[in-house]
């Protein structure tokens, strides 16, 4: 080997630890990262799906199939049993499954599944008020195929909730779990009877609590991605532990089907409306008599609140117990009993879950400060229908964008209102907020509306935000309008 020779080997022999040093140099934090990321990913414990197959084995046994039989004068699609309209998700099995019907007059057979579960030995069944109520048979199905004629023991259609009973002893029972503790995002199951087939079971997850649905006061709904279909109404949801933490009773639906959404009301209400419906064939719920409605960031505004907490009283029942406690449209209900109410279901469970004539204390705020007001509770709503006529035209606000009139007296009687205004045309701010045409406007941040002299006045001298207290149909309701 000549001297060139060797200079280049020993070049070429230096260069190769060099690239070597150089490469582990800028790979190093790579490989770092690689290890601190399988350091983590050994640490964080992996997330098993659940496997339910016990769970079922323990409590499939305490679920039954429930078939109604519902006798009906002219049974065709516009004349559905009672409590069925084409929003329930049993329209779609009357439709399909019911007889069929050519529009004469005359009493026809219908019927319906659902499902439950048994909460006793003995023989009482928990379901939802919408299976059983107003059918002259319900048959109830056991798992060992045994098949019973059950009698309705009560029905309470304000929570959903019906207890039945079947001649039966020594029979598999669920136990209720804690619905408070449920947690979003825990596994849950369902068994039930979708489209006649018994004991179905499906697994998902909770999405939700204390979800609030429309036309549901009472009920502080479980909301929840198993799924259910008709059939599933009444049957159980689990927890893993095999613990019933709420009753399966509504989809919301485009088809009739499961879309992704479901919801079962807690056990915690059930088995309380249960109790009292075993014990007493009935459920007395109390009542205050208000329209409430939850505090939104824009009314928070529009009264000068800094919190978005309580429940607003959109309207006060005349001779009811708020009327006569001293309670006004406008008043925010703070607490109840000690007990904070941070939305309007808050107080709605609370009243409603009292005994009528029991002495509440309501904490509420009016005008910028708090005070304390005692009120007897009564018992049963009442229903009042608001409607509106033609007449002559009133140009309203531009700030707001209405065209409204005065009320006549006969408008002023329907509605027990001695003011108000009628909106003839909606448009700007106050149509891109929800008002529409036929819509009585009652008051301006809590200032009572005459004429619409008086509403125009009002508007002109506010800024920023105002809330309209408006009757729709038989509801009142306060709407934020940004009028700039």
């Amino acid at each position: 080997m000549n001297r060139k020779t060797f200079f280049r080997v020993a070049v070429a022999l230096a260069i190769v630890p060099a690239v070597a040093a150089g490469y582990l140099y800028l790979q190093g934090p790579v490989i770092a990262q690689a290890h601190a990321e399988s350091a983590v990913a050994s640490a964080t414990p992996a997330i098993a799906l659940p496997d339910v197959s016990s769970l079922v084995e323990r409590t499939g046994p305490a679920v039954v199939a429930i078939r109604v039989t519902q006798t009906m004068h002219n049974a065709g699609l516009d004349n559905l049993p009672p409590g069925i309209d084409r929003n329930s998700p049993f329209f779609y099995f009357f439709r399909r499954f019911g007889p069929p019907s050519n529009g004469d007059e005359g009493d026809q057979t219908m019927q319906g599944i659902g499902s439950g579960f048994i909460i006793s030995p003995d023989g009482y069944i928990l379901t939802n008020a919408h299976v059983v109520a107003d059918a002259s048979e319900v048959q109830v199905k056991l798992t060992d195929k045994r098949e019973f004629t059950a009698k309705v023991v009560g029905v309470d259609k304000k929570s959903d909730i019906a207890v039945i009973k079947i001649d039966a002893h020594d029979l598999p029972v669920l136990h209720p779990g804690n619905s408070d503790t449920l947690k979003v995002g825990e596994w849950v199951a369902a068994i039930g009877t979708p489209f006649g087939l018994e004991n179905t079971v499906t697994v998902g997850v909770v999405s939700a609590k204390g979800r609030a649905l429309p036309d549901e006061a009472y009920v502080p709904f479980i909301q929840t991605d198993v799924a259910l279909n008709p059939g599933n109404s009444g049957g159980p949801l689990l927890n893993m532990k095999g613990e019933v933490v709420g009753v399966n009773s509504q989809i919301y639906s485009r088809s009739g089907g499961y879309m992704g959404l479901s919801f079962a009301i807690p056990i915690d209400v059930a088995m309380k409306i249960g109790d009292e419906l075993r014990h007493d064939g009935k459920v007395a719920h109390g009542l205050l008599g208000v329209s409430v409605q939850s505090m939104t960031q824009d009314l928070a505004k529009s009264f000068g609140l800094g919190k978005t907490e309580g429940a607003l009283i959109s309207r006060v029942e005349p001779d009811s117990p708020a009327s006569k406690a001293g309670l006004q449209t406008g008043d925010v209900i703070l607490g109840v009993n000690g007990k904070t109410i941070n939305d309007s279901i808050d107080l709605s469970r609370i009243i409603a879950d009292s005994k009528p004539g029991d002495v509440t204390t309501l904490r509420i705020l009016r005008n910028g400060g708090e005070k304390t007001v005692r009120a007897t509770i009564g018992e049963s709503p009442a229903d009042e229908v608001a409607d509106a006529g033609g007449g002559k035209a009133h140009s309203g606000t531009g700030r707001l964008g209405l065209a409204v009139r005065s009320l006549n007296q006969d408008e002023q009687h329907q509605i027990d209102e001695k003011g108000g205004v009628l909106v003839e045309q909606a448009s700007g701010p106050a149509a891109k907020a929800g008002i529409q045409p036929g819509d009585v406007i009652l008051a301006v941040n809590n200032k009572r509306v005459k004429d619409p002299q008086e509403l125009r006045s009002l508007v002109e001298h506010a800024s920023g935000h105002v809330a309209l207290l408006v009757r729709r149909n038989d509801a009142e309701i306060y709407v934020p309008v940004a009028i700039g």
